[in-house]
């Protein structure tokens, strides 16, 4: 889905979900508990085709004026992009996302982070009587999960103990990697990464095992990220990974792939004239930092798969945790992200547009049927 941050920006976050085409989410809730000092928004975008699915995102907003406004803003974007990534995953899912406000450390450490904070954020969510199903994200892991869990039974992104499927990147890296091979097979005719040059932006939770599979089809892999540690970790794993030091040397390294793997707003207008890649095709969420961005690329003939298509396969994990985990099962259909990506190429071509608007009326076509066939079971 495009970005709209800079819209959003500029009406506030009131009308950007009353008044604006970026709105229409179905429900906005706004929680506190003060003994644990939760503050939190969750926002659910649309029950058409089912429970809306997605991750809770616990993260500061310390460089914002207003982290509470910031926060609401993340979350509309959020969810929204959450509807238009479970339709094109084939879930009978619609789209919502949670952001707990503050520093996801834990309370010892001098974060906000604590088994009675989770615990109070999970009675919200059960509060919503299995409308919103929530899962992790940045700032949140299966343990976090579990906890919440004690309280919601709509809770998944669980240990395999806590009866849930655990760490959801694996599939999440390897949707990426299909969303990559297609995208090498449109532009240069086969599957493979095999002696390309891949920049990874972000090689935390999904950005190592992306790696991996980088490696093992052959490609020549570059990597950046802000914490020395998770380099490393790489680094440590394949010796012949190359590091540099940021982004900024990252796009300009020869790449004939970027893959940003980290937080949203990397496609910019500062980023995309310095790309050297030719494709651009990554595990974070909400790339485009604002609407034109997609044209920009296009117009430099730099392919872009869309990132709600290509990152789905996490939630295509959580959503098979609902029936019983089977990784199998869930690996399966996360490699249909292959013909999914290949699709929407094919259908931009056809109606001469960028594949972002391609996979935007794509998803949108599935949700209005839904409506119209008046399909939704939310809550099940």
């Amino acid at each position: 889905m495009t970005d709209v941050s800079h819209t959003a920006d500029d009406l506030g976050v009131l009308s950007t979900l009353f008044r604006s085409e970026q709105g229409g989410h179905e429900q906005v809730v706004l929680c506190q508990d003060r003994e644990s000092g939760l503050k939190a928004v969750i926002a659910i975008h649309s029950t058409a085709l089912g429970p809306a699915l997605g991750g809770t995102r616990f993260h500061a907003y310390a460089s914002e004026d207003n982290p509470e406004e910031a926060a609401v803003r993340d979350a509309l974007n959020l969810a929204r992009g959450m509807s238009y990534k479970n339709a094109l995953a084939g879930l009978d899912h619609g789209g919502g996302k949670a952001v707990i406000i503050g520093d996801p450390a834990a309370v010892a450490d001098g974060g906000l982070k604590s088994e009675q904070l989770l615990l109070a954020y999970g009675r919200f969510v059960a509060s919503l009587g299995g409308r919103y199903v929530t899962a992790c994200d940045v700032g949140t892991y299966v343990a976090d999960m579990d906890v919440v869990a004690r309280e919601n039974p709509w809770t998944t992104g669980r240990s395999p103990e806590g009866g849930g499927a655990g760490d959801s990147s694996v599939l999440t890296a390897f949707g990426v990697f299909q969303g990559m091979r297609a995208s090498a097979a449109h532009l240069w005719g086969g599957p493979t990464l095999k002696g390309r040059t891949v920049g990874v932006a972000g090689v935390g939770k999904v950005g190592h095992h992306l790696v991996d599979h980088l490696v093992e089809d052959g490609a020549h892999v570059v990597i950046t990220d802000v914490r020395p540690e998770g380099v490393d970790r790489v680094l440590a794993r394949h010796p012949q990974v190359k590091a540099v030091v940021d982004v900024e040397e990252l796009i300009r390294a020869g790449l004939d792939v970027y893959a940003p793997c980290a937080l949203g707003g990397a496609l910019n207008d500062d980023t995309v004239p310095a790309l050297t890649a030719k494709v651009v095709c990554g595990a974070a969420n909400n790339q485009l930092a604002h609407p034109g961005v997609e044209k920009d690329l296009a117009d430099r003939g730099v392919l872009y798969a869309p990132d709600y298509v290509v990152n789905a396969g996490g939630v295509i994990q959580v959503a098979d945790e609902l029936h019983g985990f089977d990784f199998d099962r869930a690996k399966a259909k996360a490699a249909k992200i292959y013909d999914t990506t290949l699709a929407i190429f094919e259908r931009a071509q056809a109606d001469g547009v960028p594949p972002a608007v391609a996979a935007d009326r794509l998803a949108e076509q599935r949700i209005a049927r839904a409506r119209t066939a008046g399909t939704s079971d939310a809550p099940r």
